[in-house]
């Protein structure tokens, strides 16, 4: 049985920036990134591309993943939930296998530059808490999100008090709580946890704290990812020429 199997999402159809998870990043697929970074994971046993697209599926394969079914184009929308995707992928390991893994080892194409050792330490994190539901990598904020703003009408409103007195967010900021963003560096779920509450992430989920990532959204993301997987030259040979 697969104990701890890597699971990457790879739709087509993407808008923002087409073709997204097969464009070419300093010579390979964007997607080719997130495989080669699982593949190199020590205590990850297989790594599984969920796509609707043949084309997509042959690329996957070419760079080490496996790609043993296509995603239905109803779970393959701009709106599709990662909930539908995942369960779909827990029903082919159930009906075709008849075992389903214990954890899931979520990566988004979209954050290509991994360094294999920190999804290691992501899996014996989660590994050696009992008590947590899930992983989700994050990094800190360059300033608290206390002192953001959304707009109420023409107006500033503190996002964290919806007040258009913005008085507060004028103090200096370490008067204010550390905020976190959630970076897509590396999710790990609990299958269990998912079949038993149909959530992906629930209560208790884990902090994993890493350096920061670029997450590709648009062709300036693209562009700034294109510069640091060159001079990232060490990363790249690892993972293309190992």
């Amino acid at each position: 049985m697969s104990d701890i199997v890597a699971l990457i999402p790879a739709r087509s159809g993407s808008k923002g920036l087409v073709n997204k998870n097969i464009k070419s990043l300093n010579g390979h697929p964007l997607l080719a990134y997130s495989i080669r970074g699982a593949c190199l994971a020590k205590g990850i046993d297989r790594v599984l591309v969920s796509t609707d697209s043949e084309e997509y599926a042959s690329i996957a394969t070419k760079y080490g993943a496996e790609v043993p079914f296509l995603r239905p184009p109803e779970i393959s929308k701009d709106d599709s939930k990662d909930l539908d995707w995942i369960y779909h992928a827990l029903d082919w390991f159930e009906k075709h296998e008849g075992a389903i893994p214990r954890l899931i080892v979520h990566l988004r194409p979209t954050a290509p530059l991994r360094q294999p050792k920190i999804i290691e330490d992501g899996i014996k994190a989660i590994e050696a808490d009992n008590m947590a539901t899930a992983l989700r990598s994050i990094h800190e904020m360059s300033e608290s999100a206390y002192k953001w703003f959304e707009v109420d009408g023409d107006y500033l409103a503190c996002l964290c008090t919806q007040s258009r007195d913005i008085e507060a967010t004028s103090l200096g900021r370490e008067l204010f709580p550390k905020t976190y963003e959630p970076n897509g560096y590396v999710d790990i779920l609990k299958t269990d946890y998912i079949l038993k509450n149909r959530k992906i992430h629930g209560d208790r989920v884990l902090a994993f704290h890493t350096p920061r990532v670029i997450d590709i959204d648009n062709q300036e993301d693209f562009e700034i990812a294109t510069f640091l997987a060159k001079k990232n030259k060490n990363l790249f040979n690892d993972y293309f020429h190992s």
